[in-house]
């Protein structure tokens, strides 16, 4: 048995943090949250934690990454480095990556793109035990148009790939790709419905999946019990993929009005990515390459970024946090900076937090991101009040995480 004492306990709902509370943790999940007076007099056998000045939280839960990806910060070179390794050498890179997400404070994650079987090999060995890691639900390979965001060309006509992503042409065959990653252990589909264009900024997005497509591989996904987030830009497809059933935007940097307020009505979750576009200019086009026509839509999609998420959380759409990492950033150690980003577009540091907690867990179908009895003891000890300033996140080094009621060691 664990008793944490925290100086205050954030529970993950929104509500106000509450002082002189204890967490017990029992095998594994929370068995009892009270006022720490209540629990009388320590006992034997017992580990107290006393976290004085400090808050107790849920674990962050980042719903958007890729484990196999090393995040290098130019594209390009992870997508060689990619190619150049066999499966194997990708699951064991991602062991690291998950370790350090894991060591960040994030508990739990999304994974939406896998070469191969790794991720599905990396999620059942953390769920074994058999090595360090957050829990990991995984869509395996997304589903991308011949051509499309996820099957780009630029490879010489002699180069043919395999299993870096499922590749659907029609109705049929997106049926038969959802079919076949829910096969192979899928917990989620990942679509990949349409994506930028630099032809016209008026206009900065272009439909990749037909409506047919889009109608089909969502619908099979539901029928087999399996929510769907969708690579968006934005634009009429977005609103189309929504009225369709789509589960989560993702990126989602052109969101109107009445998209935003359609996602509120059916429950459709955004998880904007904020820290991902922003590394384009940390980085430097100098390191990144790229025409003029595309750092002109990359400032388009700067630049409206921060009113798509405005008008999202006005209409009141659950708002969840996601990075990219794996893609141009650094598994866990950049990930709190997503939540800084979130106050910066107009979240408070609760409601933050909430993307970061409850709300990721809502859409993850897991039973964590709230201090609450009976739930996963997935929890983070952080100095400091994280409820007025997110960025005490950041402090790695002082972070104390507990997983399935394990302390994580450093």
């Amino acid at each position: 048995m664990i008793v944490i004492r925290p100086e205050r306990l954030i529970i993950g709902d929104g509500s106000e943090p509450a002082e002189g509370m204890a967490v017990v943790i029992e095998a594994g999940r929370i068995s009892r949250v009270c006022r720490s007076a209540d629990l009388g007099a320590d006992h034997d056998g017992v580990v107290y934690v006393d976290g004085a000045g400090a808050s107790l939280m849920p674990g962050m839960i980042d719903a958007h990454v890729h484990l196999a990806y090393d995040g290098s910060p130019r594209p390009i070179d992870d997508k060689l480095a990619t190619l150049s390794e066999g499966y194997p050498a990708l699951a064991l890179r991602s062991v690291r990556h998950a370790r350090d997400t894991l060591r960040a404070g994030v508990t739990a994650v999304r994974d939406l793109n896998a070469p191969g079987g790794v991720v599905f090999a990396l999620r059942d060995a953390i769920a074994a035990g058999h090595v360090e890691g957050p829990r990991v639900v995984a869509c395996g390979q997304g589903l991308s148009v011949t051509g499309g965001h996820m099957d780009k060309g630029g490879w010489g006509e002699h180069v043919a790939f395999r299993d870096l992503n499922a590749p659907c042409d029609g109705p049929d065959a997106f049926r038969r790709g959802v079919r076949e990653q829910v096969k192979r252990g899928a917990d989620c589909i990942k679509i990949n419905l349409c994506g930028g264009s630099s032809r016209d900024l008026r206009a900065p997005y272009k439909q990749e999946m037909t409506d047919d497509e889009v109608e089909a591989a969502i619908d099979e996904a539901h029928r087999l019990e399996r929510r769907v987030a969708a690579h968006t830009s934005g634009g009429p497809s977005v609103t189309m993929a929504v009225r369709a059933g789509l589960d989560s935007v993702e990126h989602g940097h052109w969101i109107d009005e009445a998209t935003a307020d359609l996602m509120a009505e059916r429950g459709t979750f955004y998880v904007p990515t904020l820290l991902v576009n922003e590394r384009n200019y940390e980085i430097g086009r100098d390191a990144l390459g790229g025409s003029d026509a595309s750092w002109a839509w990359l400032d388009r999609a700067r630049e409206d970024k921060w009113a798509s998420l405005e008008r999202v959380h006005r209409a009141g759409a659950p708002i969840v946090m996601g990075t990219d990492a794996g893609f141009m950033l650094p598994h866990g150690s950049m990930t709190a900076r997503e939540l800084e980003l979130l106050v910066d577009g107009g979240l408070s540091p609760m409601a933050a937090i909430v993307a970061a907690t409850s709300s990721a867990a809502r859409l993850l179908d897991i039973d964590a991101g709230l201090v609450r009895e009976g739930a996963i003891a997935d929890l983070l000890l952080v100095p400091g009040d994280p409820s007025r300033d997110v960025r005490t996140l950041q402090a790695l080094d002082a972070l104390r995480v507990w997983r399935a009621g394990q302390e994580v060691v450093a």
